[in-house]
């Protein structure tokens, strides 16, 4: 399996547009930055699929030699798109894509609902190319082209603020699974590290994992003020860290960094992933 990281920063990138914290400033002053949460795998290095959408999404492609369109005019190796959430950071990046020939969506019946309602990108959608929408059933395998299955498992029931609360799976992550035995994870939004994820990372060789706050009272320090992590529905790496299983194999790698976290412009010794890095399973 290859996966291709395109983006690692919680919504609003680094730096953020409208924010002075230390971490956007000592990102402005050194030049770098963080585009939003989006990934991509492959079975066979020929068909494509991304985990979520972000608003980076068209310079995000563009990077990546892999996914740029050819032979023909309009042919592409993106074969669609799984999202963990129905939030506007993981899904605004559809529209980018409504000049493909087709597309294929994969979400849970809550996300897609949201995406016919509260933000309807499904109509929005329809006049421009042939979208497949796919609803995704936790615990459900789903075969993708490639040789790839991916399953969905629950991990949070937060929807986002445009959205009417009720339903269940809301925030989910993914384990997917190649021919040959690679297995990956990926939880972007991850509220806790409890027993269900211990199951759901046994045996993967690669787990991508919430690194949205370093602390739990990261936006007080940062902004003076505002809601816990926890509260938020991300377990703080600092909490994390000493929760996750430690299976000899498993690479834990944190994604999903908020403009706050000081991870996101220094390591500080911890595996944490950078827009357009490269893993094979």
């Amino acid at each position: 399996m290859k996966v291709r990281v395109l983006g690692t920063a919680a919504g609003g990138g680094l730096p953020q547009w409208n924010c002075a914290c230390a971490t956007c400033a000592a990102a402005r002053r050194a030049g770098v930055g963080r585009d939003q949460d989006c990934l991509a795998v492959s079975g066979d290095g020929r068909s494509w699929y991304l985990l979520n959408a972000s608003p980076d999404l068209r310079g995000q492609l563009a990077a990546v030699p892999e996914l740029a369109p050819g032979p023909g005019r309009r042919e592409t190796p993106l074969r669609g798109v799984l999202l963990c959430t129905a939030e506007l950071d993981h899904t605004i990046g559809l529209l980018s894509l409504r000049e493909a020939t087709s597309l294929a969506v994969y979400a849970t019946e809550p996300v897609l609902a949201a995406l016919s309602t509260g933000f309807p990108v499904r109509q929005i959608l329809a006049p421009y190319t042939d979208v497949t929408w796919h609803e995704v059933v936790p615990g459900e395998p789903v075969t993708l082209q490639g040789g790839l299955a991916a399953e969905a498992f629950v991990v949070g029931a937060k929807p986002p603020r445009y959205a009417a609360a009720g339903g269940t799976g809301w925030v989910v992550a993914y384990r997917i699974r190649d021919r040959a035995g690679g297995t990956l994870v990926y939880a972007p939004c991850l509220p806790d590290v409890d027993d269900a994820f211990a199951a759901a990372v046994e045996g993967a060789g690669l787990v991508l994992l919430d690194g949205t706050f370093l602390h739990d009272d990261e936006m007080t320090r940062a902004a003076g003020g505002g809601r816990t992590a926890t509260a938020m529905g991300h377990v703080p790496v600092e909490k994390s860290l000493s929760l996750l299983p430690r299976e000899s194999g498993t690479r834990y790698v944190y994604t999903h960094l908020n403009n706050t976290n000081p991870l996101a412009i220094d390591a500080d010794g911890l595996d944490v992933a950078e827009d357009g890095q490269a893993f094979e399973l």
